[in-house]
């Protein structure tokens, strides 16, 4: 009775407290300065663009580079066409991401393993990634995409788009493998001693333990190379494939207006910029910027 009666009272205590009139002040405060910072950055913004786009506007050569990379017209009449490869472009992003998360996290796995008995696949495993990190992206797709067709060999496929993924999938397994590996060699020791002394086995431990917090202090670098990713898919364009830029080449190449490479920069931006500010929210969630600005 009398515990009921303690809980009770403390729970009217706590609705019927406020603020005092200093923590008021405080509160108050602390908008009026919000509210004085947002006014400034946004005034310094406005002068900053304006000074910049009448400077750019009024120099001697700005109509001819207006014609030739900021043609309403160009820009309208290219838009399907680039609009069109870019879906290309981000079925690649989808299908390579997802074959890099489980290439690059069972590469990590099989360095991380210990024991004897499992040296030759920490040794692939680090042949592997230090062989496809160090050979160049554009290299492997010169390689894959013109050398493997050329073989003629039966029951292999000769598509483009397909060695182009391939080459993509097998360079950035690499450095999202080194990713994972960080994360995972990054989890106290204790955490693995203290799972085997409840019980759990090598495989419980590393599934229950130590990959959930792995993957959740990497996921920003990961993050980070999905945004590189996004980016580097345009390089399938050396190949022939029509992507974002291939189709921007082609629509260049009529009048050498290049208001079409344009179009397609700008359908990248749309899908990197908001990637990058989720890397950063993400980043700021778990501790990685310090006391610098949110951009």
């Amino acid at each position: 009775m009398s515990v009921g009666g303690g809980a009770d009272g403390a729970a009217a205590e706590a609705d019927s407290w406020q603020p005092s009139q200093r923590e008021l002040d405080r509160r108050a405060y602390r908008r009026a300065r919000s509210r004085r910072s947002s006014a400034i950055s946004a005034v310094s913004t406005v002068v900053v663009v304006v000074v910049l786009g009448l400077l750019v506007t009024r120099s001697a050569g700005w109509p001819r580079v207006q014609e030739t990379f900021f043609s309403w017209d160009k820009a309208v009449e290219s838009f399907p066409a680039v609009l069109s490869g870019l879906w290309l472009n981000i079925r690649l992003m989808i299908i390579c991401g997802l074959c890099i998360l489980v290439l690059g996290l069972t590469l990590s796995i099989l360095r991380t393993l210990r024991g004897p008995v499992f040296y030759p696949l920490r040794l692939f495993a680090t042949v592997y990634v230090d062989l496809f990190r160090g050979l160049p992206l554009i290299l492997l797709l010169l390689l894959l995409g013109f050398g493997v067709p050329a073989l003629r060999l039966p029951n292999v496929p000769s598509a483009l788009q397909f060695w182009g993924a391939v080459a993509i999938v097998l360079s950035y397994s690499a450095y999202v493998s080194e990713v994972f590996r960080a994360g995972i060699e990054s989890v106290h020791p204790s955490q693995r001693a203290a799972s085997r002394a409840l019980g759990l086995t090598n495989g419980q431990t590393l599934r229950h333990v130590v990959l959930p917090q792995a993957v959740r202090r990497v996921t920003p670098p990961l993050m980070n190379d999905f945004v590189s990713l996004q980016k580097d898919s345009g390089l399938i364009a050396i190949l022939g494939a029509t992507d974002a830029i291939r189709a921007a080449q082609i629509e260049t190449s009529s009048d050498f207006n290049y208001t079409p490479y344009v179009v397609a920069g700008v359908l990248f931006l749309c899908l990197t910029i908001p990637m990058a500010r989720l890397t950063d929210h993400v980043a700021r969630k778990q501790g990685w910027h310090g006391t610098g600005g949110t951009l």
